[in-house]
């Protein structure tokens, strides 16, 4: 695509870097067959196509206004639109690029600062979201229908964790929400990494990844919150096999730690080692299960839904399907498996309307064929996915105990 970046910002790195994937758009259309608000809106400037001409405009100089806000906000970033794109165009990063840019042009309301700043601290700290999380359960059905759809379905069954026995030791991110909303996933890993030889471990410091500020406050804070959790694992580097992330899309995050750091000198290099020895989970057990991990019930039908931050950020698609289906279980198909759920971090609290539609979609994919479980990899989209008068959406480690 040609462009003409503004001459104050062309030679700065985020100049050089926003034009770089402008130019390898060639403004093909493919994205937007796969892309999520596009399919339900219909509006080109929201499909990947036209927010990138939108971040286009910012860096040519283009005055920024409520209306371009309105469109960036709506991305889920599922990024399956760069699973689709003949180019390579790195969206996700260009919306990055382009929603920094706008927040530096145009000032934002007060409100939208204080809502998102609140909605941060909240998420992260695993106190005061729980607090908040079992009045709300408590009070659930003296809510209006509405609120009660909003309540999270969480298992009350609790496991232990089994003692670390092992020489081969590797760490789990405890993660923020996720202890709260679902504390059997980490534990349900454990254990099975128990039974191959694998101790699995916290430690203190290991909780939030830095991508709720990702999505809400900004980079800055982001680095800020990702700095703590290198902090805390960088003097284990050396003494475990991996850092072990059982939510794909604290997985991502982590793994991407290198873009978010590389103009920064202190933690470039330590941010580089741990993204290298950070694993989804998946990537473990499908190279040490050994047909040694059987199903309880054969033939038992499990619908998976594949997280986008898996299938389109990690690129890991089918890898859970696999071992699922080496362990005994079958799989039954799910309808337009390449779109988004609705969850997307706190996108489902930003955007509800968007957000319940998809989910609403979603359901109906997944149940589609009557499955006798429904399962997931990422806490986010578990909780999303569960409703009152369903059972709850387990994540698939549960299912190899």
């Amino acid at each position: 695509m040609q462009t003409r970046i503004d001459p104050r910002i062309s030679g700065s790195p985020s100049g050089l870097e926003a034009e770089a994937i402008l130019r390898k758009c060639v403004h093909c259309g493919f994205c937007n067959a796969t892309c999520p608000t596009y399919q339900l809106l219909g509006d080109e400037r929201d499909g990947p196509r036209g927010r990138i001409y939108l971040i286009k405009q910012l860096f040519e100089g283009e005055q920024a206004g409520s209306a371009i806000a309105r469109h960036l906000d709506r991305c889920l970033t599922c990024r399956s639109c760069e699973t689709t794109c003949p180019s390579g165009v790195e969206y996700a990063r260009l919306l990055e690029l382009g929603r920094a840019a706008l927040d530096d042009r145009r000032q934002h309301s007060r409100y939208r600062k204080l809502v998102r700043s609140l909605l941060a601290a909240v998420l992260k700290s695993p106190l005061c979201f729980g607090v908040l999380l079992r009045t709300g359960i408590l009070l659930r059905p003296l809510l209006p229908r509405v609120m009660q759809d909003r309540i999270p379905v969480v298992s009350r069954e609790r496991m232990s964790w089994p003692g670390p026995r092992h020489a081969r030791k590797m760490i789990a991110l405890g993660g923020c929400v996720q202890r709260s909303l679902t504390p059997n996933t980490n534990v349900a890993a454990a254990r099975v990494l128990d039974k191959m030889g694998i101790s699995l471990i916290e430690i203190p410091g290991s909780g939030c990844c830095g991508a709720v500020d990702l999505h809400t406050t900004g980079e800055r804070q982001a680095r800020k919150v990702a700095g703590r959790l290198i902090d805390a694992w960088m003097p284990h580097v050396s003494d475990v096999e991996a850092f072990v992330v059982t939510a794909s899309g604290c997985g991502l995050s982590v793994k991407e730690y290198p873009h978010l750091f590389e103009r920064n000198p202190v933690y470039r290099e330590k941010a580089q080692m741990i993204a290298e020895k950070t694993v989804d989970l998946c990537e473990i057990v499908e190279r040490e299960m050994d047909g040694q991990l059987k199903s309880g019930a054969p033939g038992t039908q499990v619908a998976f839904h594949s997280p986008c931050t898996l299938q389109h950020g990690q690129k890991l698609a089918g890898r859970v399907e696999r071992i699922l289906e080496r362990a005994g279980y079958e799989l039954v198909p799910v309808r337009d498996a390449h779109l988004c759920c609705g969850s997307a971090g706190t996108y489902s609290l930003l955007q509800p309307g968007i957000s319940g539609k998809l989910k609403s979609d979603k359901l109906a994919a997944l149940y589609e064929h009557d499955p006798d479980v429904v399962c997931s990899a990422n806490a986010g989209c578990q909780v999303h996915l569960s409703a009152p008068g369903r059972p709850a959406i387990r994540h698939w480690i549960e299912l190899l105990l």
